[in-house]
């Protein structure tokens, strides 16, 4: 641990400062280790999880980008081939070609969505734990 002369700076920043030097870096790696192994997870979910179809290539076409910064660490979870719409339609339900909102949704990203966020946390509580 570093002596700091705390006359020239006030405590906050003494203590904000040993926690970046110290801490900032481990935690980072451990963020961005756990968000890219629960967003590949989640990849797998959704695509054992998805509707078929005929040819497959909706469940098939789930894929994920994780995303660092200077401060952040994100993954994104989408379908290939420009899929979005039909995700939407699928998740939500539409309605059918003569009226009525007779189709109901396949709830399939929803799940795997607040499981993910649940999971995330877990796993980096649970990493954190065992840091010096």
């Amino acid at each position: 641990m570093a002596v700091v002369n705390s006359s020239k700076m006030n405590f906050a920043e003494v203590v904000r400062d040993m926690l970046e030097k110290q801490y900032y870096p481990q935690v980072a790696e451990v963020t961005t280790q756990v968000i890219g192994e629960v967003a590949k997870e989640s990849v797998k979910k959704l695509k054992q999880g998805s509707p078929q179809g005929k040819s497959g290539k909706y469940a098939k076409g789930w894929t994920s980008k994780v995303e660092t910064g200077r401060l952040t660490t994100g993954a994104t979870v989408y379908g290939k081939h420009g899929t979005y719409q039909l995700a939407h339609l699928l998740e939500n339900g539409h309605a059918r070609r003569g009226g009525g909102r007779n189709v109901d949704g396949i709830t399939h990203i929803k799940p795997v969505e607040e499981w993910a966020i649940e999971e995330t946390y877990q796993r980096i509580c649970e990493r954190l734990e065992g840091l010096p």
